[in-house]
């Protein structure tokens, strides 16, 4: 019979041989750096404490109106095809934004080089407890830019690329975005089932960059973002 030391020396020697203490070990914060080396577009990225805890405050850079422009804080060194990406992220709508500001906050992926072809999810957090139902319907997003962005994916094939999850206007709130073999799934607030799946990723399986992602008319709060692949 073996014994509990045999076993447990030949788990530690197995572990080791495969790598998988290795591969087990938390990956790093990318967001505990200076965030200067963030490369942005269209935006401004600062070190601010929020609720608590260290983080990166991302808002439109000044001037830049344009409801077309791209909004994204990207992370350099990250190339992302597959894998699992989590963060926490608050957003809230700017001071001064106009009524159709929802504090639009989320996690850009697989951007190309020209900064303008990636795909995302993203939260409207003020959506998560509107009293109007359709709204609520409009919490959670996909958009696959340029050529899918959520005006059109809402126009052909209204409530597949889109969905509603509880959420409150600028607090932490965790999420975790899995891709594997062509489908991509939004897990919002640690819960165990998706909130969102999308079968049909629109943008070719091409490996590419990732980043904070904001929308016009907000105030966005970034921290503790992990990229396992």
């Amino acid at each position: 019979m073996i014994s509990r030391l045999s076993l447990a020396a030949s788990l530690v020697a197995l572990s080791l041989s495969t790598g998988w203490i290795q591969r087990q070990q938390p990956a790093p914060d990318l967001l505990a750096g200076d965030p200067g080396r963030l490369v942005l577009e269209n935006v401004t990225a600062t070190r601010v404490q929020y609720r608590g805890r260290d983080a990166v405050r991302v808002v439109a850079k000044p001037g830049t109106t344009d409801t077309q422009v791209e909004r994204l804080a990207i992370v350099p060194g990250v190339e992302f095809r597959e894998g699992v990406i989590e963060a926490d992220i608050a957003g809230v709508p700017a001071a001064g934004a106009d009524t159709s500001a929802r504090g639009f906050v989320g996690v850009a992926f697989r951007i190309d080089s020209s900064h303008t072809r990636y795909a995302a999810f993203y939260l409207r957090p003020t959506n998560g407890r509107a009293t109007d139902q359709l709204r609520r319907n409009h919490s959670a997003q996909y958009i696959a830019h340029p050529d899918f962005p959520w005006s059109r994916l809402r126009k052909e094939q209204p409530g597949v690329y889109e969905s509603y999850v509880d959420l409150e206007a600028g607090a932490w709130t965790p999420i975790r975005i899995e891709v594997r073999s062509g489908t991509a799934r939004l897990y919002v607030n640690r819960v165990p089932q998706p909130t969102l799946i999308v079968s049909d990723m629109k943008n070719p399986p091409a490996a590419g960059a990732v980043a904070l992602w904001i929308d016009s008319g907000t105030e966005a709060h970034f921290s503790r973002l992990h990229v396992t692949k």
